[in-house]
């Protein structure tokens, strides 16, 4: 079935969409804070729930991404979860196969693309991420609802959503050590700030600074208007992503520190050109933190 909406979604385009009885539409608010609490020390993740209490598109649910929607028993954070699990998991906040899913998020997107891409790796191409999120939706000059009692978890009917995992959407630790290597074709794709991916941040979160040897950098934030926080127009986003390199490469991989800001890159890429980029979902937390693979700094 395709999509009732585009994969970037307007404020007005889902004010409409919630207005119209012909689409099952559920919305989902994703907003996560990250924190990282010393040199070396794994970062931890605060679902911002208390957040949403405040003020959330109204009609919107809740979706934990840390538990919720990983699994919890991996070494990394925010590891995908088997196909089953994240479908029920989907499936217990009211989406199924007709569903049309809109995600948003309050701290620069990366939440509400990650979203995107477990749905599409799933096969539900049903899903759409709200351009800039809340702040865009109050600017257009639509209000916010607050307060537990319109959490629409709480209210959904479970449904069935049946997975169709897309295996090439999801990029694994030897599928990136071959294109590092050299010994396959492909790109790797950094989506971090250019610090992190010279390893000179002030403080790093993994066991070793540096990226992936043969990466290039694409910022996440690069992709983005600095005083909207809504994604750049589509011809803006193919020229920044091919001057990185994304869009001409036979195979690129995207990946950052543990497959959240990631995914930003390839949504836009799907947004721009509709191309279909994979996530390295261990991203650098898996990679450094074995010795015998190499990192490159500087």
């Amino acid at each position: 079935m395709a999509p009732a909406l585009p994969a970037l979604v307007s404020p007005d385009a889902l004010r409409a969409a919630q207005a119209a009885s012909t689409v099952t539409l559920v919305v989902l608010d994703a907003s996560t804070a990250l924190a990282t609490h010393g040199e070396a020390e794994p970062y931890t993740a605060e679902p911002l729930r208390q957040q949403y209490l405040e003020a959330h598109v109204p009609g919107a649910a809740f979706v934990d991404v840390t538990h919720e929607l990983s699994d919890t028993s991996a070494p990394q954070l925010f590891t995908v979860p088997s196909p089953q699990a994240l479908a029920a998991a989907f499936g217990a906040l009211g989406i199924g196969d007709d569903t049309h899913v809109v995600v948003y998020d309050d701290v620069g997107s990366a939440w509400a693309t990650r979203v995107w891409w477990l749905l599409r790796w799933l096969g539900h191409d049903r899903v759409s991420v709200l351009d800039g999120g809340l702040a865009a939706w109050q600017a257009a000059g639509f209000a916010a609802a607050s307060g537990a009692e319109d959490d629409a978890a709480a209210r959904a009917t479970p449904a069935t959503l049946t997975p169709r995992e897309r295996p090439e959407l999801l990029a694994t630790l030897p599928q990136v050590e071959r294109i590092s290597s050299g010994s396959a074709p492909g790109l790797l794709v950094n989506a971090l700030d250019p610090a992190t991916f010279r390893g000179e941040q002030d403080v790093s979160p993994y066991p070793r600074r540096g990226r992936i040897p043969g990466s290039v950098n694409v910022p996440l934030f690069t992709l983005l208007d600095p005083g909207t926080g809504r994604f750049l127009p589509a011809d803006e986003l193919r020229e920044r992503l091919r001057s990185g390199g994304l869009l001409d490469a036979d195979g690129a991989v995207t990946y950052c520190g543990g497959g959240i800001a990631a995914t930003v890159p390839a949504f836009a890429a799907y947004v721009a050109t509709g191309a279909e980029v994979a996530v390295y979902d261990g991203s650098l937390s898996e990679w450094t933190s074995d010795d015998s693979r190499p990192v490159d700094v500087g």
